[in-house]
């Protein structure tokens, strides 16, 4: 990818419910208004948007709302970034606990946003295509900036000071060396294409399947080692508001972040976005699609609509109005007029590993079924096969115990596809966890696995 990002250093994470409580007291306690706009470039016609600008945490109370943007970058054809545009945000939203305050709500959406990717990608691998997407979603609600992405589709922050953030992490193998590390540790192979004689051509790839990106939703033919988990990451703007770019990576690989944000400082949302096309395909021309949405989220009491000028000879008028007046020496950093408002860190989480994600910090208020499903949100009724597993939680039978809620048998599956067939793989072991249909088998198979741990020194 062209040009490194610059990623602005974030304040250090505060307490959510510190960060609310000050919007409400006066701190920006008016809700931002949030405008966009959108360009793209078709080459492929593999990549699509999504923009919902009036989404409802409450069914018809106005002061819910909040936005959703995202970008979807699909592969070998368009069935998953469609379905991607068409289903994600259901499903995150099914999986945030009903009836609960904003504050819960901030707090419950990071792990929403785990299950709602890992329920699109089973119920498109479900459909049998060998489709794939990238996917970068972001909800906006009030100052508090929520992304989740998988893939290569970069969403960046550019504030006041001139201070450009990068709010995901690009899994692309070529540059991400903790994702080379974690699909080779478990038996993946990453490595270029290997012509006749030798030789080493094109990026770095996962194989089987040779895919560049080691995160993503769909792709049933490239294995295990690719997975739908999102890196997520939670900000709070200051009050000064700030300008959001979600662009699929036909722009950065033609523009770095600063590039990115520099070329549109100062215009209206939709003007901004076709100006960073415009300046992605006079860089390295239309090599990819190329699409590009921009957030402006600002403070009410800079609402007003800009005037219809030119923007060369008005661009210091036109700054103004969404970002507030700053003077040439402040240009990269936070000026002290700003001070109120460095972004601050509310949460980021990047692992892999599904008990990590829906493990940890279960929402204690949710007052959920005890057999609702995590990820998919299906309620299920006990029965006879329904196991308690070694720390209390419920698993469907057969699978590996785990800490974490109650997962459905094929989300089960799903999660031991991605994290505990792998380590199999490495030790040889050569079985599937999802064709085991006996006790017998299970038992054969528990032996086996027990013996391949003992064998590597490995407590399973």
């Amino acid at each position: 990818m062209a040009g490194a990002a610059t990623e602005g250093k974030l304040s250090p994470a505060l307490p959510l419910a510190t960060l609310i409580g000050r919007e409400l007291r006066g701190d920006g306690s008016e809700r931002p208004i949030v405008r966009y706009g959108h360009s793209g470039f078709a080459k492929r016609g593999e990549d699509y948007f999504l923009v919902n600008p009036d989404c409802l945490r409450v069914p018809g109370d106005p002061s819910s709302a909040f936005s959703v943007f995202a970008v979807f970058d699909g592969h070998n054809g368009v069935s998953a970034a469609v379905f991607s545009k068409e289903k994600l945000l259901e499903h995150v939203m099914s999986a945030v606990p009903q009836g609960i305050s904003r504050e819960d709500w901030l707090q419950a959406l990071p792990r929403a946003l785990v299950a709602g990717f890992v329920k699109t990608d089973i119920d498109f691998q479900r459909k049998g295509e060998t489709s794939g997407t990238t996917a970068t979603l972001v909800v906006v609600d009030g100052f508090t900036v929520t992304v989740a992405s998988v893939g290569d589709s970069r969403c960046i922050l550019d504030t006041q000071g001139g201070e450009v953030s990068l709010l995901t992490v690009d899994h692309r193998l070529e540059e991400n060396a903790e994702e080379r590390e974690r699909i080779t540790a478990s038996g993946g192979e990453v490595s270029r294409l290997n012509l006749c004689g030798g030789q080493e051509v094109g990026p770095l790839r996962c194989w089987p399947g040779g895919l560049c990106l080691s995160r993503s939703i769909g792709d049933t033919d490239v294995g295990e080692f690719i997975v739908p988990i999102p890196h997520v990451k939670q900000v709070k703007l200051p009050n000064t508001g700030g300008r959001l770019i979600i662009a699929s990576d036909g722009i950065w690989d033609a523009l770095s972040s600063e590039t990115a944000a520099q070329a549109c400082r100062g215009l209206p949302a939709e003007l901004a976005a076709k100006l960073v096309v415009k300046q992605a395909l006079k860089t390295s021309g239309l090599k990819d699609d190329t699409t590009c949405v921009v957030v402006d989220i600002i403070p009410s009491d800079h609402c007003s609509t800009p005037p219809a000028l030119s923007p060369k000879r008005n661009q210091n008028k036109l700054k103004s109005l969404i970002f507030g007046r700053r003077s040439h020496s402040s240009v990269g950093k936070l000026s002290k007029s700003a001070s109120l408002g460095s972004v601050e860190e509310i949460f980021e989480e990047g692992s892999a590993m599904l008990e990590e994600r829906l493990g940890r910090n279960f929402p204690s208020k949710a007052n959920l079924p005890p057999f609702r499903c995590a990820v998919c949100q299906v309620d299920q009724e006990p029965f006879e096969g329904l196991m308690m597993d070694n720390v209390g939680g419920c698993c469907s039978a057969p699978s590996t115990p785990w800490g974490g809620p109650y997962l459905c048998s094929d989300c089960r599956k799903k999660k031991d596809a991605m994290e505990v067939q792998p380590q199999l793989n490495k030790l040889g072991v050569v079985t599937s966890l999802v064709s085991i249909n006996s006790a017998d088998d299970i038992s054969v198979c528990s032996e086996k696995i027990a013996d391949k741990f003992e064998a590597f020194s490995i407590e399973p």
